[in-house]
């Protein structure tokens, strides 16, 4: 053990010279500190302080317990996941949906599920590690293309050898917050027989009224789409799901790794998420609340607004990215600091969460403080 010994001390030390040691704890968490104003988290709508959504988590850990006891081809399925299912399918307007334990198991297991040696992937340079994983472990070649330039896109999928492909983009980008051109890209899919998988992590309860950018595409259901999604946004829960056609949700039910050999979703959380989903489409001024902070937190920081809810602000090396959010956290405020690996392009941002009910007097004026630390432009 004393050479693995030496090799993490190294590693902990080259972290520690970089910049780049990250920490899980409690003190950062907002709600251990309730005067902090919390910029941060990815609870778009406020829906994990529903009481609404509360009280369906609780009378699903009264009714089922606290966990689902097996995976879900044994005896892990209740009617809290078909619940679920039904209610997240009905929200984005898609035929058929499967449940994952996380959003990150949903990308492992859509792509292994789907990937050999004649399928190519195709992947945005800018998308999540889950998918990036995803992509490895399927067994497929991978070919990557420049974040959201289409021509070299349609040069990749036109020139392949495999008879098979499948396209991995996101529909809001978690870093930069910018928006995939959806209609286009479906479009290069089509053309070039590929299937077009669609993270929707950012969108869902974010874009089209809460039903997801591919919704609001006018794509949701189209045959050659499919559609990944996380339950801990702005649906307030925790878990996963891909959205697709009966067909292939058959196929994922028999092949996906992560969905036969993982325990199933917690009921609670599953009966949660459902929750949310019938909150956002029968509230959609949840949303238009959404964006009003994004455009106020935009507004005051001095950057373009995001299509999401997270806005970024460059601030250049992680030193400065750590020291700006330190000092804004003295200041009682949590924003996100992310730098490499985290960061596509390498610059290390402060990301500003608008959240539906954030007080917008004390989201702008932590904006604002925010902006003394942007990295000049030319």
């Amino acid at each position: 053990m004393r050479a693995m010994q030496q090799w993490l001390a190294a590693t902990a030390a080259v972290r520690e010279q970089e910049g780049l040691v990250r920490r899980a704890d409690v003190e950062r968490n907002p709600q251990s500190r309730s005067h902090l104003l919390d910029l941060a988290s990815n609870d778009y709508l406020g829906l994990a302080d529903d009481p609404r959504v509360q009280t369906a988590a609780t009378e699903a850990i009264e009714r089922f317990g606290t966990g689902a006891r097996a995976s879900r081809v044994v005896t892990g399925t209740t009617t809290a996941h078909d619940d679920l299912e039904l209610a997240l399918a009905g929200l984005t307007g898609q035929p058929a949906c499967l449940g994952f334990s996380s959003g990150y198991t949903a990308n492992l297991g859509l792509l292994t599920a789907l990937g050999d040696q004649d399928t190519l992937i195709v992947s945005d340079t800018h998308i999540h590690a889950s998918l990036i994983d995803g992509a490895r472990l399927s067994r497929s070649p991978v070919a990557i293309c420049p974040h959201a330039e289409l021509d070299a896109l349609a040069h990749l999928l036109r020139t392949r050898d495999q008879p098979r492909a499948v396209v991995l983009v996101e529909s809001i980008y978690s870093v930069l917050g910018d928006a995939a051109d959806l209609p286009r890209i479906a479009d290069l899919c089509a053309e070039h027989d590929a299937l077009l998988v669609v993270d929707e992590a950012h969108g869902i309860g974010v874009r089209g009224d809460g039903r997801g950018a591919v919704y609001a595409a006018e794509l949701a259901g189209a045959e050659h789409v499919v559609v990944t999604a996380t339950l801990s946004k702005a649906l307030g829960a925790q878990g996963g799901a891909v959205l697709c056609s009966p067909l292939l949700r058959e196929h994922l039910v028999n092949t996906a790794r992560t969905f036969i050999f993982d325990t199933a979703l917690a009921p609670s959380a599953a009966a949660a998420a459902a929750a949310a989903c019938r909150i956002i489409a029968a509230e959609p001024q949840r949303v238009a609340a959404l964006h009003r902070a994004a455009a106020t937190i935009a507004g005051a920081a001095g950057v373009a607004v995001a299509p999401g809810a997270v806005q970024s602000i460059p601030v250049g090396s992680p030193d400065a990215a750590l020291a700006a959010a330190r000092e804004l956290h003295e200041q009682g405020v949590v924003v996100g600091c992310f730098r490499p690996p985290s960061v596509p392009d390498g610059i290390s941002r402060l990301r500003l969460t608008a959240r539906a009910t954030v007080s917008l007097a004390r989201a702008e004026a932590a904006a604002a403080t925010a902006a003394r630390f942007a990295l000049a432009t030319p």
